[in-house]
C-alpha cells in the first residue's frame, strides 16, 4: 500500500527550490489499550471537566484558554489573540546550512519523517538526494508548521531524503546531571571486555529480528478470555538479591558461554583494533524534522 503524504513543501537551497511531499516515517504505537466501562452495563464511559472551586460540570462552551503567570494567577486568552500568538505557517524547508553528517547529537532527534518529489520536482529532487550523499553531509533547515517554529535536518541515501525533527536545546537535559563517579578500570578488565563486546557484535541492525513479546502474550491472552476461559497471573518467581561478583571471573565467565554457545560463528577482527560506529542503528535514515538546536553533541 502506498505511503499517503501529510503535508507538502518546498526546499529552498541558494536560489534552487524542490517541491517536495511530506510523508510519516513510523506507524502510530502496535500497543494494545484498555477502556473504562460502567461495570453495571459494559458501556464506554465518558471524560468530564468539573470545576473543582464549585463542584460543577463545565461544558466545552464555557470553557477559555489561560497562561499562569503567577502560581493559581491566569492571564485569559480569547480565541482571536491565541491565533495572533501562532507562529505563521509556512510551506517551505529553507536550508540554512550543510553539516558534516554526524554534527548533530541523537540525543535531539524527536520524530522522523520522508520526504517524496512532488509533482515537477523530481529532477531537483534526484539532484539533491545525489549531491548530499556525494558531499557525506546534512542540510540543516528551518520550518513553521502547526503553530510552532522548527528546526529539521534532512538526509539523503543516495536516491532518497527524509528528515528527522530535532528538540530545542532547552528541552534535552544536560548530562552532566546523571550522577556518574569518574573511575579508571584495569586494562585487563577493558581488555576482556572489549572482547566480550565483539563476540555478539553483528554489522547491521535488522528490526525484524526484535518483536514486542509482551503486546503478543497479552493478545494470546486476550484470546483465551475472548473463548470464555480464565486468566490467571503467573506466579513470579523469586529473585534473590545480587551477589557481590568479581568483575574479572564474570568477564571471562561469559567470553567462555559466548564462546561455546557461538562456536563457528564468524567474528569481525580483533576488538582491539576494531572502532564501533557511534550510531550504527540509526542507518538509513537519519534525518530529522521540526524542532531544536543542532549545534552537535551531546550536552555536557
Amino acid at each position: 500500500m502506498a505511503a499517503r503524504s501529510i503535508a507538502t513543501a518546498t526546499v529552498s537551497f541558494g536560489l534552487v527550490t524542490v517541491p517536495v511531499r511530506i510523508y510519516p516515517a513510523v506507524r502510530q504505537s502496535a500497543g494494545l489499550s484498555f477502556h473504562l466501562l460502567h461495570s453495571k452495563d459494559k458501556v464506554r464511559l465518558k471524560q468530564q471537566y468539573i470545576c473543582p472551586a464549585d463542584e460543577e460540570i463545565v461544558e466545552r462552551s464555557d470553557m477559555v484558554k489561560g497562561f499562569e503567570y503567577k502560581k493559581g494567577k491566569y492571564v485569559v486568552f480569547t480565541d482571536k489573540e491565541l491565533k495572533a500568538l501562532d507562529e505563521k505557517a509556512t510551506s517551505g524547508l529553507e536550508i540554512t546550512e550543510f553539516l558534516p553528517k554526524d554534527a548533530v547529537d541523537a540525543v535531539y532527534f524527536e520524530k522522523t519523517y520522508y520526504l517524496g518529489p512532488d509533482k515537477g520536482g523530481e529532477k531537483g529532487y534526484a539532484l539533491l538526494a545525489q549531491a548530499m550523499a556525494t558531499a557525506d553531509e546534512i542540510a540543516l533547515a528551518k520550518y513553521a508548521a502547526r503553530g510552532k517554529s522548527y528546526l529539521v535536518l534532512i538526509r539523503s541515501t543516495g536516491d532518497r531524503l527524509f528528515m528527522q525533527q530535532l528538540y530545542h536545546s532547552d528541552e534535552v537535559r544536560d548530562l552532566g546531571e546523571v550522577p556518574v563517579e569518574s573511575r579508571r578500570n584495569r586494562e585487563a578488565e577493558v581488555k576482556l571486555a572489549r572482547q566480550l563486546i565483539e563476540q555478539i557484535s553483528t554489522d547491521t541492525f535488522h528490526a525484524e529480528k526484535y518483536e514486542d513479546e509482551v503486546r503478543q502474550r497479552i493478545e494470546k491472552l486476550i484470546a483465551q478470555k475472548l473463548k470464555g476461559k480464565d486468566i490467571t497471573a503467573a506466579t513470579p518467581s523469586e529473585r534473590p538479591p545480587a551477589p557481590v561478583i568479581d568483575l574479572m571471573e564474570a568477564l571471562k565467565a561469559s567470553l567462555g558461554t559466548r564462546g561455546r554457545a557461538g562456536e563457528g560463528a564468524p567474528r569481525r577482527g580483533p576488538a582491539s583494533v576494531r572502532t564501533m560506529p557511534a550510531r550504527a542503528a540509526a542507518a538509513p535514515a537519519r534525518a530529522s524534522a521540526p524542532r531544536a538546536r543542532a549545534a552537535g553533541g551531546r550536552k555536557k
